[in-house]
């Protein structure tokens, strides 16, 4: 059985794959065929962390006040109390599973048997560690999946402003825009279009980071930039955009992080640290229009990335993580695939 959330209650999408799986079972327990149909629950970590949190919350307690084992023993306290629902659900269902296998995700037996995989996957070199862009939740302090990524069109702000010309005087500048001036401390570099005769006489040259107390950064050329957008100059952030990430790695860029896991500016963003990063974002906006390198702002509506858990708006960062090789384990599944040991169905989802 697919795990279904502990925090959760049954809908449509379960009482459907419940009916099929049960039908399935029972056919073949009538047919005499040794069957098994093993039941159990998920731990759902961040949907869990979220509702032990709002119970936490309405006894006057931060999660923050807690030490780790402590708020650990909270969310077991919780699951001992309200974790049944789900399970008496699809007993009333008539899910024909062996309740007597029924396990948890976070029960200990699974847990050691998380760690041998963990252990044994590694020893064989299928596990590596790396830096990589994820989604952020600062409120959550973890990355968010792309499934659980909502993405919503809302009004904001497009901000144009210039970046001068190292050396040069103040009418050579390069005119760029965002959605999100405050990653300015992040830009690794700013692209034209190699036939674009408007910048053409700044490429090679360096471009002076606006409010970073003198930072310089390359103007370059790179046939990526679409000269018909926006100014035809691009900021390039690759510590904090998918797009710039890839772009910046081809390019040999360095990278910049500005951001705490928390969501405040660091000590890369010089004045602006430990600020908010919508405030930084008022406040950067402010001065730039004091320091005469601001253009101008308009309505812009722009897809804004938000955590599925949360809600809050995620934030691209690049973090150390734990990957796994797929292409060896594919290929054996895609093998059986081959040889008739496995079979999709229906037949169209083996394309």
């Amino acid at each position: 059985m697919p795990p279904p959330n502990v925090t959760g209650a049954l809908h449509m999408g379960h009482a459907m794959f419940v009916t099929l799986e049960d039908i399935m079972t029972r056919y073949s327990r009538m047919k005499g065929r040794p069957t098994l149909w093993l039941p159990g629950t998920d731990h759902a970590g961040i949907a869990t962390q979220l509702v032990v949190e709002k119970m936490l919350a309405s006894e006057g307690i931060r999660r923050e006040d807690l030490s780790r084992d402590d708020f650990i023993g909270k969310v077991w306290e919780w699951k001992r109390k309200y974790g049944r629902t789900i399970t008496n659900q699809l007993k009333r269902l008539g899910a024909s599973c062996d309740w007597s296998r029924e396990h948890f995700t976070l029960d200990e037996q699974l847990s050691q048997a998380v760690v041998e995989a963990f252990i044994r996957l590694h020893e064989k070199g299928l596990i590596y560690r790396g830096t990589y862009m994820v989604n952020w939740s600062p409120n959550l302090q973890t990355a968010v999946s792309d499934l659980e990524v909502e993405y919503s069109d809302e009004r904001g702000t497009l901000f144009y402003f210039k970046y001068q010309v190292a050396g040069g005087s103040m009418d050579d500048f390069l005119p760029v825009a965002t959605t999100r001036p405050e990653t300015l401390f992040g830009d690794a570099a700013i692209a034209v279009h190699p036939q674009d005769d408007r910048y053409a006489k700044y490429v090679g040259k360096m471009a002076v980071v606006p409010m970073s107390g003198g930072r310089e950064i390359p103007i370059i050329a790179d046939d990526y930039v679409d000269r018909e957008f926006g100014t035809g100059a691009l900021k390039i952030t690759p510590g904090h955009d998918p797009n710039d990430y890839a772009i910046g790695k081809k390019l040999g860029l360095p990278l910049f992080n500005i951001m705490n896991k928390d969501g405040t500016l660091n000590e890369n963003a010089g004045p602006y640290r430990g600020l908010d990063r919508f405030v930084a974002r008022s406040r950067l906006w402010s001065d730039l229009e004091a320091a005469g390198l601001a253009l101008k702002a308009e309505p812009y509506t722009l897809r804004v990335p938000r955590s599925q858990r949360g809600g809050e708006v995620v934030e691209p960062l690049v973090s150390e993580q734990w990957f796994l090789k797929m292409e060896p384990l594919a290929n054996k599944a895609l093998e059986a695939l081959e040889n008739g040991d496995l079979r999709i169905i229906p037949e169209r989802f083996e394309k």
